[in-house]
């Protein structure tokens, strides 16, 4: 991929200063706004140095109620409300967005909503999705271009039983191998190709979001997210103690581990309207506004558990707080900022998505992805307002929390 110019220093903030002047000023200034960014691919992370805090961010930026007005955006999550979203929605709920003069409303997922489909209908002007089903539909025709790479690392793993003897993708040969569907098997089945297996070999077996089939005995190794599902298996009484389960009776396969980590939630944009100044000052606010909200959840994990949860999250506030402790360290620490799209880990996604075949011996791509497919001046334009308003982008400091489960999560 060809590189892009990247903004920098003070010329960044200068740049990143003018987009949100222009949304929040009046029509009179609007002329002054910079010229429209390049959706390109870049090859190189920025220089990105860490900030003190998140609390002082709307003491620096343009509070709400000096914007001319509050431009509308819709996003378009890829699931329920959980704390696999808790930046956005502690973006909404602590001001961020309205302080970048942003009206911002979050439309749950489905089963049967495809976020980049709902974007590339013009149905939102943002979506959430991981990066190889993105692909696939931008492949497809969707116009649609990452513009932040939320999580850094893959969260998917492979539990079974200890006594299931699975431990790693070779032995999951002759075995009842349990995926979700919808795009979310890719991991599954690179991991098989990697080892030598034809996915179409093996007993695929449909499972639902949820580690029932796992635990009745339907399913030998079963797909999790370290930050959802996992919990399950551990939020569950084992019945031979009468006591939860514990780690160390499940043989858990990381697929980041395994070298077939794809990446996953990012921010994903309208290709077309990226051509429009507005859109692109949205873009840049709303990104950064993102940005701020997960920074603001990495130092608070149980108050944006709190919060999801008094959104009508389905499961109880100690799965959420495990689950905001997990999502954090997908993100954090983030050498190139939070929403850096690292090359790298952008064409391991992309060769993988060539090289993974399903079950009709297709690839999940065809090609690689064209250059346009990401662009990193949408966030590093986010970057440098967060770091003018001291907001701390790269987390280099993060640790996590100790998270206590119960039963059921509740």
């Amino acid at each position: 991929m060809r590189k892009q110019q990247r903004i920098k220093g003070a010329l960044a903030v200068m740049v990143a200063f003018s987009f949100v002047a222009a949304a929040c000023g009046d029509d009179e200034d609007s002329s002054d706004t910079v010229a429209p960014v390049e959706t390109t691919g870049d090859t190189a992370a920025p220089d990105t140095t860490a900030a003190t805090d998140t609390t002082m961010a709307t003491d620096t930026t343009m509070a709400g109620e000096e914007c001319a007005e509050l431009t509308p955006v819709k996003l378009q999550l890829q699931w329920v409300t959980q704390a696999q979203f808790a930046g956005y929605y502690a973006a909404v709920e602590e001001g961020y967005y309205e302080a970048m003069c942003l009206d911002v409303e979050i439309l749950e997922g489905a089963v049967d909503i495809t976020p980049q489909t709902v974007l590339a209908n013009g149905d939102a002007d943002f979506a959430i999705s991981w990066v190889p089903k993105a692909l696939a539909s931008r492949e497809a025709g969707a116009d649609i271009v990452n513009i932040a790479q939320v999580f850094q690392r893959s969260g998917t793993l492979q539990v079974s039983f200890v006594d299931a003897g699975i431990t790693s993708p070779a032995d999951f040969a002759g075995r009842k191998i349990g995926n979700w569907g919808f795009g979310n098997e890719f991991e599954v089945f690179a991991a098989m190709t990697k080892a030598g297996i034809d996915p179409a070999s093996v007993e695929n077996v449909a499972q639902q979001f949820d580690m029932v089939g796992l635990l009745e005995g339907d399913i030998d190794a079963a797909e999790a997210m370290t930050y959802n599902e996992y919990a399950q298996v551990l939020e569950a009484i084992n019945p031979d103690t009468g006591e939860l389960y514990q780690p160390e009776d499940f043989n858990v396969i990381s697929y980041e581990e395994e070298g077939v980590g794809m990446l996953q939630d990012a921010i994903w944009a309208d290709g077309t309207r990226l051509a429009d100044e507005a859109y692109q000052t949205t873009a840049i606010s709303f990104v950064a506004a993102s940005l701020q909200g997960w920074a603001y959840c990495r130092d608070n994990v149980e108050t944006c558990a709190e919060l999801v949860t008094a959104q009508g999250s389905a499961l109880g506030l100690t799965h959420q707080t495990w689950q905001m402790n997990e999502v954090n360290k997908l993100i954090w620490p983030a050498e190139g900022g939070a929403g850096y799209i690292d090359q790298a880990a952008w064409d391991r996604t992309a060769q993988l998505s060539q090289e993974t075949k399903n079950l009709e011996g297709s690839t999940v791509l065809t090609a690689a992805p064209d250059a346009e497919a990401f662009t990193n001046d949408i966030v590093l334009a986010a970057h440098a307002l967060l770091e003018a308003m001291g907001i701390d982008i790269n987390g280099a400091d993060y640790s996590p929390i100790d998270v206590t489960l119960t039963e059921g999560g509740v």
